[in-house]
């Protein structure tokens, strides 16, 4: 081991390394420069080295007596540790980092483990959007589109006499099907690539080391030299008599035996107002109990369009209200329920009467319960959510995390898994390349679905000033619409541009049919830097929806009519 007067003080405040340092003086200096650029890339000193193992300089050395790395290296151990990687949770980010890791060579466990919510609902690997999340609430969102199509089909020449009525348990069984099988396909590729499973929750007992707890109790520990926590997040609760005793959450929904029936939907998440929407699509009475805005952290003008084409299509909404208790009023599958709740702004109390009460209030971190004060993990104490730099690496050096926990990051699906990936190349692989957490598509399965890429037209003016953003807009009819005469100019389609940097379009919005699939096209334009004049020179496929995009010419600025009489 090679080391310097400073790194020997810095020893001096850790004693384990007092009798493995030497000096290395300065008239000798510039020839074990040359030799230590040569083994270790570095020429700086000190630069230290244990049992053969280059650990680094000063801080890393200090680092490493604080992680217990240190003294695996002095006692000589040929494996310092059981694996390479462990990562905890087996959702969608988990999952890509887990396998990568392992293609890349190395050594790796996941544990994953479902806590059953109040309802006693549990689920397979995967994690949340498989399970209960993103796949089983698109199949119910296609099942309401299906309604809808069923409708319109009678205009387009297709007659049927037979009464068409929906089955909740035919589209249960279906989806809980499909599901299964993407659960075990997960196993089988964690299997063929050499990833050890486990289904067993994950607690930090020391520096490199945790606690496995099976469901039957039973106990073991393993270390790793690097960690990635990948827990995800589960559904808030109210705090209000009855909530978890009488309400179900979307963990709860995707899988329900019976027919919710006439269903509150308590919130404006996103979560809350795609449930309300396919409920109500599939025939069912369907209210939205509002606290105050909806879809906080989108685009406000595209929230409120959402809203009210909800509105227009027998969605109820109750503004601003907040319940403040509820009670059983009958057992049954599903049973009915009261619940009181009180406006925000007048104070009025008010009782209703369900079958089902549905809380999509927001999310919570699964960080608390995993041990990390023990290994001193920083987290935000209010919501759980995890600090992280911009290589999603914590406070503690040979801890990462992903996906839904980080502090102030996207909470999607392609996000984790695309970061999951880069993080376990930048770790075994020399990459350097980081997760691009901008300008990331995504789209909101409202009845009338809701596609976005960037900013916010509030957070453009916030972040350029309203005089140097340019806001152009239309609304349109699909062609599909016209023949059975629905939701004439209900879309709507608007792009935020900077005119400081050649009208760059800085937000993308898009409220219409098949909105996912429009807006991820124009999220790798954005990210190629898409101007306002490169959109006017490309031409459009007619008749389609995404066109407009080609053709916007009306500012919102100008206040002229943006209705359109035709193709």
């Amino acid at each position: 081991m090679f080391c310097n007067n400073r790194v020997a003080k810095c020893c001096d405040r850790q004693k384990t390394l007092n009798p493995f340092v030497s000096t290395l003086f300065s008239d000798e200096g510039s020839n074990f420069q040359d030799i230590l650029l040569e083994i270790t890339g570095q020429k700086t000193v000190p630069n230290v080295f244990v049992n053969k193992t280059h650990v680094g300089g000063c801080d890393k050395t200090l680092q490493a007596h604080k992680d217990g790395m240190l003294q695996k290296l002095l006692e000589g151990s040929n494996e310092t540790y059981e694996y390479d990687l462990i990562v905890i949770g087996g959702g969608s980010g988990g999952l890509a980092c887990s396998k990568e890791a392992a293609t890349l060579g190395k050594k790796v466990l996941v544990l994953d483990y479902v806590v059953p919510t109040p309802k006693g609902t549990t689920w397979g690997l995967g994690g949340t959007c498989v399970n209960v999340g993103c796949i089983p609430k698109k199949l119910m969102h296609q099942a309401a589109l299906l309604g809808t199509a069923l409708k319109d089909s009678r205009n387009f020449g297709w007659e049927y006499e037979e009464k068409v009525k929906h089955n909740w348990q035919t589209m249960i069984e279906s989806i809980s099907n499909y599901i299964g099988s993407l659960n075990w396909g997960y196993r089988v590729e964690l299997r063929d690539k050499n990833v050890t499973y486990m289904n067993s929750y994950a607690e930090f007992v020391e520096p490199h080391k945790i606690k496995a707890t099976n469901k039957r109790g039973k106990e073991t520990f393993h270390t790793a030299a690097k960690f990635v926590l990948a827990t995800g997040e589960r559904p808030r609760y109210l705090g209000i008599p009855g909530d978890k005793e009488y309400c179900i959450t979307s963990d709860d929904l995707f899988s329900l035996p019976y027919c919710p029936g006439k269903t509150l939907v308590i919130g404006a998440s996103y979560v809350a107002l795609e449930c309300a929407g396919f409920l109500a699509g599939i025939g069912l009475d369907v209210t939205v109990m509002v606290r105050s805005i909806l879809l906080r952290g989108f685009d406000q003008e595209m929230a409120e369009r959402a809203g009210t084409y909800m509105k227009d299509h027998g969605v109820k909404f109750m503004r601003p209200f907040v319940p403040t208790k509820i009670e059983q009023l009958e057992e049954g599958t599903p049973g009915k329920l009261k619940v009181t709740a009180k406006s925000t702004e007048s104070g009025e109390m008010i009782e209703g009467e369900y079958n089902t009460v549905l809380i999509a209030v927001g999310r919570d971190a699964c960080t608390g319960k995993i041990g990390l004060d023990k290994v001193g993990v920083e987290i935000n104490e209010k919501n759980g959510k995890v600090p992280v730099n911009d290589e999603e690496q914590t406070n503690v050096p040979y801890i990462y995390a992903i996906g839904d926990i980080l502090e102030g990051k996207w909470e999607l699906t392609p996000v984790a898994i695309q970061a999951g990936k880069l993080l376990a190349r930048r770790l075994f692989d020399g990459s350097s390349l980081k997760c691009d957490y901008v300008n990331v598509p995504t789209t909101v399965f409202t009845p009338l679905e809701y596609g976005c890429c960037g900013l916010s037209e509030e957070k453009a003016i916030e972040l350029y000033g309203e005089e140097n953003i340019e806001v152009y807009h239309s609304l349109f009819w699909p062609l599909e619409c016209t023949v059975p005469s629905r939701d004439n100019n209900k879309c709507y389609s608007k792009i935020v541009c900077n005119k400081l940097d050649n009208e760059r379009v800085v937000g993308f919005h898009y409220l219409g049919p098949n909105a996912g699939e429009v807006t991820q096209g124009f999220g790798v334009a954005i990210k190629c830097g898409l101007t306002k004049e490169l959109l006017d020179n490309t031409t459009g496929i007619h008749p389609t929806c995404a066109e407009v995009f080609t053709t916007l010419g009306i500012t919102k600025r100008s206040g002229a009519d943006i209705t359109q009489k035709g193709c």
